[in-house]
């Protein structure tokens, strides 16, 4: 007389109930880390440049900026615009959201760069309020003699 005795099931039969969910949890969890670190790459880039550099250093410094939206000034975390940059040319227009101790605002920033050097067609901070504050010089470079 034979008895049949029933074969014991496999691992992936025993677990995949559990397993299932958790390489799902896993890959979701790849995806989004590739996507923060697609994100933050491009906003690092963007805030090593020399107009981002520039503009938030004026910023930071103009007397009118510091007395409309208090300090300190810190930049926000989400730049919006872009830039571009082939060798000894480039551009850049960008939004940066500011701020300061009594109000936010956001700094403009369009920039041309040729032969090597950037230049600002606009650079201001808009304060929340409507105020505009203009950080060029209106005063054209003097010539070099």
């Amino acid at each position: 007389m034979s008895t049949h005795v029933p074969a014991r099931p496999g691992w992936w039969q025993r677990n995949w109930k559990w397993c299932v969910p958790v390489l799902g949890a896993l890959l979701l969890a790849l995806f989004a880390a590739f996507v923060f670190g697609i994100v933050a790459l491009i906003f690092g880039a963007i805030k090593s440049s020399g107009p981002y550099q520039h503009a938030i250093t004026r910023a930071q410094s103009d007397p009118a900026v510091i007395a409309a939206l208090g300090e300190p000034i810190r930049s926000g975390w989400f730049v919006q615009g872009n830039i571009s940059v082939d060798g000894a040319s480039g551009s850049a227009d960008l939004a940066v959201p500011l701020d300061g101790s009594r109000a936010d605002g956001t700094l403009y920033v369009v920039a041309e760069k040729h032969a090597g050097e950037w230049r600002y067609e606009t650079l201001a901070v808009n304060v929340e309020g409507g105020e505009r504050i203009v950080l060029l010089d209106e005063a054209p470079p003097a010539p070099v003699d």
